[in-house]
């Protein structure tokens, strides 16, 4: 199993259209009436879609399996899906209206890999109201498994990676950010850098975090959400033991591994907030 896309509502597409191929570094995959789709270099058939609406919001976060993974799932069932790829899956409902679909995979050509390109998403952090009760959700109906715990958040994942779905401690339920994989290090310096020359202040980072000591950038996206670039996010197995808040405490003013980073939570905390379940 693997994360495949995140799908959204947004107010100007165009707009947010020419931001995400010539900024942050997606392509073009395709358009099916209201919505437009974005793929990143590697060979999922897209990993952004967004459809144009009133208001920002989410449709869906998309994993793509085997088959018989999929199988395995239980919700309603999707006969075809209307999307790049196509296939069939199910659409499953979430304890706070949250939807995840899971589809057979597909595949298409992988691109050169380079520094200004992201590969595929990495993780999607979600605002929760209730954690525990998503956290249960995720691991019985959604067959995730737990990789650490914090103070404010739980990591989960559906392969080696440290996790490819995260939830806060929130008082709202929203989507909190989107991360987008790259090649490394530099990758993510060069995008940090790339994206300020546009006009686009870094929000977060440069900074390793502490769960999958994942390097990163975060960023304010113009179509609502908060957007991350990362690289090296740790691959964990079996004997992986769960981390306790206890494990993941940082000096007084850190805020990750190097302490270099300040985050800018006048910015990040309503982008974190507004953009709701549709």
């Amino acid at each position: 199993m693997r994360l495949r896309a995140v799908e959204l509502r947004a107010a100007d597409v165009p707009k947010s259209a020419d931001f995400l191929e010539r900024v942050w570094g997606l392509q073009d995959a395709g358009t099916s009436g209201k919505t437009r789709y974005w793929r990143a270099s590697a060979n999922h058939p897209y990993v952004l879609s967004l459809t144009q609406a009133s208001a920002s919001g989410v449709e869906a976060i998309t994993f793509a399996g085997s088959a018989s993974e999929v199988s395995r799932i239980s919700g309603e069932k999707i006969a075809e899906i209307d999307a790049p790829g196509g296939g069939s899956g199910v659409l499953v409902e979430g304890p706070e209206g949250q939807r995840y679909r899971f589809v057979t995979d597909s595949k298409v050509d992988e691109m050169p890999i380079d520094g200004n390109r992201p590969i595929e998403l990495s993780h999607v952090v979600l605002n929760t109201g209730d954690w525990e009760k998503c956290e249960r959700f995720a691991v019985e109906r959604l067959g995730l498994r737990v990789s650490d715990r914090t103070r404010t958040m739980r990591f989960l994942r559906c392969n080696r990676k440290h996790h490819c779905l995260a939830y806060v401690n929130a008082d709202v339920s929203s989507l909190n950010h989107i991360a987008f994989d790259m090649r490394d290090i530099d990758a993510v310096m060069n995008g940090i850098g790339r994206m300020r020359e546009a006009g686009y202040a870094c929000a977060w980072g440069p900074g390793r975090h502490g769960p999958g000591n994942n390097v990163f950038g975060y960023f304010v996206a113009p179509f609502g959400p908060v957007i991350e670039y990362t690289a090296e996010l740790e691959e964990v197995g079996e004997d992986y033991r769960v981390g306790a808040p206890e494990d993941w405490k940082w000096p007084p003013g850190r805020t990750d591994h190097w302490g270099i980073s300040s985050r800018d939570n006048e910015r990040m905390r309503p982008a974190e907030h507004a953009v709701r379940w549709a």
